[in-house]
């Protein structure tokens, strides 16, 4: 047994080359071989964002706080809030984050194909966030 401590891991501000705006990631936990799921818990200020990506295996979201959007590519933007539960299929590429005016917090859960849990894309334009 393993028990992560409630503050014992340190927050992480999330990386610019990955995210629009401010974003702080706090890690939840990552398995141990065998086991290949990594969780996480991502707050978004107002107007923050992921670029596009990816998942070799998929990803779950759980909202937990405020109000925010997903997208697939070629999708429509969606409006997700408190007690939602988003899945994106393996390879299915997407973008979230915060609305304009209200920040947004959800549990990332996603496993990890040969170590690497995502694929990072081209950021999402002001103009793809604001459609």
């Amino acid at each position: 047994m393993d028990i992560k401590k409630s503050g014992s891991q340190p927050s992480a501000k999330g990386p610019a080359d990955y995210f629009t705006g401010t974003v702080r990631i706090d890690p939840l936990f990552q398995a141990n071989d065998p086991a290949r799921a990594i969780g996480a818990s991502v707050t978004f200020e107002p107007g923050a964002r992921t670029a596009w990506h990816t998942h070799p295996l998929g990803q779950i979201l759980i909202v937990t706080a405020g109000c925010g959007l997903a997208q697939r590519w070629g999708g429509l933007i969606e409006q997700i809030r408190p007690g939602d539960v988003i899945w994106f299929s393996p390879g299915e590429k997407h973008w979230h984050g915060a609305t304009a005016t209200t920040a947004m917090t959800h549990i990332a859960i996603q496993e990890a194909l040969d170590g690497k849990p995502v694929d990072w894309l081209e950021k999402v334009s002001d103009e793809q966030y604001h459609n």
